[in-house]
């Protein structure tokens, strides 16, 4: 059986049909809690999820708190779907689709927490730079199911994206709880934080630092782009 197909047997695994010039809500979107987890714990979002490390390690270690991966590569994400039925997990579930269509997903204060593990730093030609997962045309996406002032975590390996996201925290005067440019020297380094995904390991075969930001984002700020994006 491929990985796309067993995607398609598996009770937590969606693949919501989502069009950015047809606007369909998701038919979980504000019933996470009601009808699929059946429970009212807290939600935690993993961006990007890849194979879904984060989202299985924290479902693992933390049953008080429910976990959605997101990601639009279907067969990397099987690894952590087959993973969440290998260790009989009931508050994990994943959605195949692209980030953009998150708030078609989920309803307003709906989830507590964001994770941002490795993403695609988009370097390059410069129109790229509102794709980065940290630039405020995303952040506003969030804004419109995150609960007020609730936290987002960006690790990555990539100097560019840690200090362009920097740009968009200062500019909009932004929280900072957690702050490192390398994070395993840090104090920081410890829980969750200590899981290395498949990508952070071929990093440090590159011996990269790792970088760790932690901030809040208010859900009625409008938010501005730094002035000299890079």
């Amino acid at each position: 059986m491929s990985k796309f197909a067993e995607n398609k047997t598996f009770p937590h695994f969606f693949e919501p049909t989502l069009f950015y010039d047809k606007i369909e809500d998701f038919e979980l979107k504000a019933k996470w809690n009601s009808d699929f987890f059946k429970n009212n714990n807290p939600i935690c979002l993993e961006l990007g999820c890849g194979k879904g490390e984060y989202s299985v390690y924290m479902a693992k270690t933390d049953t008080n708190k429910n976990f959605i991966g997101i990601d639009i590569k279907g067969a990397r994400m099987w690894r952590g779907a087959k993973n969440a039925i290998g260790y009989n997990l009931k508050n994990i579930a994943f959605i195949r689709t692209r980030v953009e269509f998150t708030p078609l997903c989920f309803e307003k204060n709906e989830i507590d927490e964001i994770w941002i593990t490795f993403p695609d730093p988009q370097l390059g030609p410069k129109n790229r730079i509102k794709k980065r997962l940290t630039s405020p045309r995303f952040l506003s996406y969030y804004q419109s199911f995150l609960k007020n002032n609730a936290c987002i975590n960006l690790k990555t390996d990539d100097t560019t994206l840690y200090n362009y996201t920097k740009q968009v925290l200062l500019v909009n005067n932004l929280e900072i709880l957690v702050d490192t440019d390398n994070l395993y020297k840090s104090k920081h380094y410890v829980d969750v934080l200590q899981l290395k995904t498949h990508y952070e390991k071929l990093w440090n075969s590159e011996n990269k630092d790792i970088k760790y930001l932690k901030f809040r984002l208010p859900s009625d700020q409008t938010l501005l782009n730094p002035a000299n994006d890079a």
